[in-house]
């Protein structure tokens, strides 16, 4: 069933090639906290090439790399490029990490990081995640004995963790807005914070990419930077925190 729907697509895209609409899939591996950049470059894309079907699949880390070594997706968003593959790159945006807590948290007058970091139990998300090797790398240099902590498995979870009170975490700004616009979460300044790394689509150099990525990457080339100013202007509200 599953080789005879494939057989139709394919023919629904020659039929729509052959009009002289560009058509085809896309596919796309996110990490998760890429599903908060991600979908605003692909909007207009999609909505001007209405031949064109999207598969985007949101997971951690080292599945996204996994599924490009295997050559299983078009593209891969991550924000730390993978140290083995060789790998062709469009940098989209910056990508800033700062310790949040809940709104209502109390804390001293001059907090210390040891007290931030030692004291309150801190939210980490799952092995493989981008955002947790970059936690414990600022926790190793640092040198923090966290004696608390508890492990999510999504962006979203460790938010909904940091909103109740469970404890504090260091988080990507990018999905955050509302919650800090609301005033339900609140960033707390940390020498050696926010940590910086770059939003990147990736693909493999070996990759022979189909007519409808290659429009794709055309498409971020001439519109990339208008997105990021009409979508993204919010993030310099809190860039200088």
């Amino acid at each position: 069933a599953e080789k005879i729907i494939n057989q139709v697509e394919e023919i629904n895209y020659k039929t729509m090639a052959y009009q002289g609409n560009l058509s085809g899939r896309l596919k796309i591996s996110v990490v998760s906290t890429g599903k908060y950049v991600m979908p605003y470059f692909m909007a207009d894309f999609m909505t001007e090439n209405k031949g064109v079907d999207l598969i985007m699949d949101v997971t951690n880390k080292s599945k996204v790399v996994r599924s490009l070594e295997l050559n299983e997706v078009d593209f891969a968003l991550v924000s730390v490029l993978p140290e083995k593959l060789k790998v062709d790159t469009v940098e989209l945006m910056p990508n800033k990490l700062f310790y949040v807590s809940n709104y209502d948290r109390k804390f001293p007058k001059a907090v210390s990081k040891k007290y931030l970091f030692e004291k309150i139990p801190l939210i980490y998300r799952e092995p493989g995640s981008a955002t947790r090797n970059a936690m414990e790398s600022f926790i190793e240099k640092n040198n923090y004995s966290v004696h608390k902590k508890m492990e999510l498995t999504s962006n979203e979870a460790v938010k909904q963790a940091v909103i109740s009170g469970l404890g504090c975490s260091i988080m990507p700004l990018i999905g955050n807005k509302n919650a800090l616009k609301n005033n339900e979460l609140k960033i707390i300044p940390v020498r050696g914070l926010p940590i910086t790394t770059t939003w990147n689509l990736i693909w493999l150099k070996s990759k022979n990419l189909s007519p409808v990525a290659v429009a794709f990457l055309n498409y971020l080339k001439d519109r990339k930077e208008g997105i990021i100013q009409k979508k993204f202007s919010w993030i310099e509200d809190f860039i200088n925190v």
